[in-house]
């Protein structure tokens, strides 16, 4: 009996230490690992600083508005410093006022939009079906297309990644993994093998965007406008990225384009995929493709399958290549503190200089970098198409909406000018080291190159995309003349609960078109006066 039970306990010993082992290989093998993996990281951040949760967060350290954005997703959360705000200031005046603050100190995002909680490196196979690593082959599949979504994955799509090393974000078990975001390692960048040319005599970095019409179709490519001699390798070497993605070939809401910052580090093998970037997006309605304003890795931002940029547009990218981290740190602790007062809503997003574009600017004049402004499109116009336009669509927000437009600061209406601004001014001012603010000289003394990148279009079932307009006569000219022949994606409300609101939150500025509309009354109040004073003088006559 006991010799039986010692074999028994030895065959159970065995059956353990080779189901560990299998269980040991099997994990090294596997093509995917934890989104949160030690090795991975988040913009500038260790992934070791945030903990994974999925769904519903009641009780963790992010703010209840936070918390219920993502209720349905997957997101990173800070396990530390994750309240890093003013709640009684308005966004950029919290910014001016911890800009301030010496030492500086850093800020934990709200949160990170993970979207998935694996990430999977391999092969696409020829056939498409497999996603293959060095020791193992596992099978794929698409997340699903998200009902509005108005086109996806094709066929075209996946004979563009087929044979292609791929980054993929989704979910995963030991036989299949499902991909929601998709990115090629090929664009990784290598400094050797970038062409150093700066921009040529006639040659802007407008005219490099609107070349072939935007180049939804060209290859990707990537060239140096500003090199420091020194520099030798771009192996883990902070950026301060930023990206304009272009106009979409199917919404004539959208020939505007977006605009987004990115901070991080490249890998060892020039890799960019894992840089954060800060994505402002319209919190007051639903996206039809999924989007939520948020920070969130690059191959999330430009590859996922619903929301990613690359999917319905071209974009491009200038990159300040930087000798320290502490300009892209100060900068992303910056705008942490504004996706914080945006989640709670103390301000809300106008697409007429509250936008994209305008938010990121504001943040970065807030720390004195003095991006030069344009001024409005124009005044008197804006003035003049107020009660135009409230007339002639019978609707006081159609005036109103004139008004804004015309009236806001350009480089904060239009991603296209805002990204073009940033570019000439590293380009003529920063590179030549003619700072004047702290901030500014911090960014002169540690930039060591400007990389200019163009990222075309994924091919799918959607229409290629176009450059992004700088101004609303380009508008104008891209759209119908009759706006009930505009292509337009209907997007839904989202109502967020009264009871998230803070009450003691400062209130918002007043509305630029609301000081058009009191002028305009008080001119027809004048008006009304003089008139009646004119039948008062023919009466006594």
């Amino acid at each position: 009996m006991k010799n039986n039970n010692s074999r028994t306990k030895t065959l159970a010993i065995g059956v353990s230490i080779i189901t560990t082992l299998y269980s040991l290989t099997s994990v090294a093998e596997s093509p995917f690992s934890n989104a949160l993996n030690e090795n991975n990281l988040l913009g500038l951040y260790r992934t070791n600083q945030f903990q994974l949760n999925q769904g519903a967060c009641k009780n963790c350290a992010i703010t209840p508005q936070a918390s219920w954005f993502f209720e349905q997703e997957t997101i990173a959360i800070p396990l530390s410093n994750a309240h890093s705000f003013d709640p009684s200031l308005s966004a950029q005046d919290d910014v001016k006022q911890w800009a301030k603050r010496q030492p500086v100190t850093n800020t934990m995002p709200p949160l990170v939009w993970l979207g998935s909680p694996h990430v999977a490196v391999g092969k696409l196979s020829r056939d498409g079906k497999f996603l293959e690593s060095e020791n193992s082959k596992i099978q794929l599949s698409i997340t699903p297309k998200i009902q509005s979504n108005q086109s996806y994955y094709s066929n075209a799509s996946e004979q563009h990644f087929a044979g292609r090393n791929l980054v993929m974000r989704g979910t995963a078990n030991q036989t299949h993994f499902t991909a929601r975001s998709i990115w090629p390692l090929d664009y990784n960048l290598d400094l050797n093998q970038i062409p150093y040319q700066p921009l040529a005599n006639q040659e802007t970095i407008a005219s490099l965007i609107r070349e072939q019409n935007g180049g939804a179709s060209a290859p990707f490519s990537a060239r140096i406008l500003y090199k420091n001699p020194n520099l030798t390798s771009l192996q883990n070497k902070s950026v301060l990225s930023f990206v304009l993605n272009g106009a979409q070939g199917d919404d004539d809401e959208a020939h505007g384009g977006h605009f987004a910052v990115a901070t991080g580090r490249f890998g060892a093998q020039g890799e960019w995929h894992d840089w954060l970037v800060n994505n402002f997006y319209n919190l007051g309605s639903v996206s039809e493709k999924g989007i939520i304003a948020a920070s969130l890795p690059m191959d999330s931002y430009q590859g996922d399958l619903n929301s990613g940029q690359s999917w319905y547009r071209p974009s491009y990218m200038l990159v300040a290549v930087l000798k320290s981290d502490r300009s892209a740190a100060t900068y992303q602790s910056a705008v942490n503190r504004v996706m914080q007062h945006f989640y709670r809503q103390d301000f809300l997003y106008r697409h007429a200089g509250v936008n994209c574009a305008g938010i990121n600017l504001e943040t970065l004049r807030s720390l004195e970098w003095n991006i030069p402004k344009l001024g409005a499109t124009n005044l008197p116009k804006a003035f003049a198409a107020l009660p135009y336009k409230a007339l002639s669509d019978m609707s006081l927000e159609s005036g109103l909406k004139a008004y804004d437009y015309l009236s806001a600061e350009q480089t904060n209406l239009y991603p296209f000018v805002a990204f073009e601004s940033i570019g000439n001014d590293l380009l003529s001012r920063i590179a030549k080291n003619q700072a004047n603010s702290a901030f500014e000289k911090q960014l002169a003394e540690d930039l060591e190159a400007i990389i200019y990148v163009h990222i075309p279009q994924f091919p799918s079932s959607r229409a290629m995309g176009l450059a992004p307009v700088a101004s609303l006569d380009e508008y104008i000219e891209r759209t119908p003349a009759d706006m009930s022949q505009w292509k337009i994606i209907p997007v839904g409300a989202r109502h967020f609960p009264d009871n998230l609101k803070d009450k003691n939150a400062p209130t918002e500025p007043t509305r630029p078109a609301y000081y058009g509309l009191m002028a305009w009354l008080v001119i027809l109040i004048l008006a009304l006066l003089g008139v009646r004073n004119i039948f008062q003088k023919l009466r006594k006559k």
